[in-house]
């Protein structure tokens, strides 16, 4: 006997919580575009519980409870995840050319240099808060969020005017080898074997499967704006190989933002520095120990800005374009790279011109003196 399959006239024949178990494994991009296939899933797709599990997946650290409660208050999970999976991409930086650079006057009052106080005052570093996660080949070897910006007590004082720098770990974190909290990958994360620092050394190994494996996450939230976005590249955008030591890999992630009426070099890298350490080698035994995760804000001439105006810039920088694209992400951060190089060339052009009408200047006053005693 033949059977046959009736064909399904309409959508709304089928059953509801069949096309919701469908649309609660799908990614949060998929989802996004099956929210427009039909009203059914548009439906469907607003329901935050779906929102709540994929943001999970993706950032384990959006778990917590005290999280869930901070991202309730600025939106939703929905909202979240369309603010912070787009990576920040900056527009300004193909127009930003050596001309535009300013000069530094010296008789610039400390006003005139940060601009207004009044804005400044607006900006608390209770306001921030770091969601940050790390990942390694699609496991996800640490999750930690950060409350306000660590021993930033002294807001108006010291705080205000040191370089600003947000460090993941403790000092006790990093010094206790046995410390609960230390994060570290073996062999068992899928890191390659490492005979000796030698052979690695020679071939690479290590370094390679290490800076194309990770991943980092490091979402920023203003709690009084109720806005968010995420300032890593996700992958490095570049690294040192032994350094400082032997055992010592350092990555580089990080982003472009906006400066505009808060610097005179109109925009700044976001430097998210990770640095891990080759705890163990051998013929069975291969161990990498997070030593280091930070992030500091520096400007077009590499110097770090203090913490004053690293809070309008991270507070501006919540607002900005970002793009699921992460070529286009990572094109703005290659052409800052390669003014900033411009401008670093033109300055040495300028300093070695001064130094050298400088020592003309120097001889012909010498001679000219020889020749008036002579």
């Amino acid at each position: 006997m033949k059977m046959s399959a009736s064909p399904v006239e309409n959508m709304t024949t089928l059953n509801t919580d069949l096309f919701y178990d469908i649309l609660r494994r799908l990614d949060g991009a998929t989802l996004a575009s099956a929210s427009c296939a039909c009203a059914a899933f548009s439906s469907m797709s607003k329901e935050e519980k779906i929102w709540e599990n994929i943001c999970s997946s993706m950032w384990p650290s959006t778990k917590n409870d005290d999280v869930k409660t901070l991202i309730s208050s600025i939106g939703g999970f929905k909202k979240f995840y369309a603010d912070c999976f787009p990576l920040i991409v900056n527009k300004s930086v193909p127009d930003f050319r050596w001309s535009d650079y300013p000069e530094y006057p010296e008789e610039l009052t400390e006003a005139e240099y940060y601009g207004d106080f009044d804005e400044f005052e607006n900006v608390s570093p209770s306001d921030f808060v770091s969601i940050v996660d790390i990942r390694y080949k699609d496991k996800t070897v640490c999750s930690k969020v950060i409350w306000g910006i660590p021993n930033a007590n002294g807001f108006n004082g010291w705080f205000s005017n040191c370089p600003f720098r947000i460090d993941l770990f403790t000092f006790s974190d990093r010094g206790d080898e046995d410390h609960d909290g230390v994060v570290s990958l073996s062999l068992a994360d899928g890191i390659p074997l490492v005979t000796s620092m030698e052979q690695e050394r020679k071939d690479g190994k290590l370094w390679h499967e290490l800076r194309d494996g990770i991943r980092l996450s490091w979402i920023v939230v203003n709690t009084k704006t109720k806005k968010a976005a995420n300032l890593s590249s996700w992958s490095p955008l570049g690294g040192q190989r032994h350094w400082p030591t032997e055992k010592d890999f350092l990555l580089r992630f990080g982003s472009i933002l906006p400066a505009k009426d808060i610097l005179p070099c109109q925009m700044v890298e976001c430097i998210l520095a990770m640095k891990f350490q080759v705890t163990e080698t051998g013929v069975a035994h291969t161990t990498l120990k997070l030593t280091e995760l930070c992030m500091q804000l520096g400007d077009m001439e590499g110097a770090h800005v203090n913490g004053r105006n690293s809070l309008l810039v991270l507070k501006e920088a919540l607002s900005c374009d970002r793009s699921k694209n992460y070529n286009l992400a990572l094109e703005s951060c290659h052409l800052y790279f390669k003014v900033q190089s411009e401008i670093k060339e033109e300055k040495m052009r300028y300093e070695t011109t001064l130094d050298r009408l400088w020592i003309f200047g120097g001889i012909t006053a010498f001679v000219t003196l020889c020749s008036y005693f002579m």
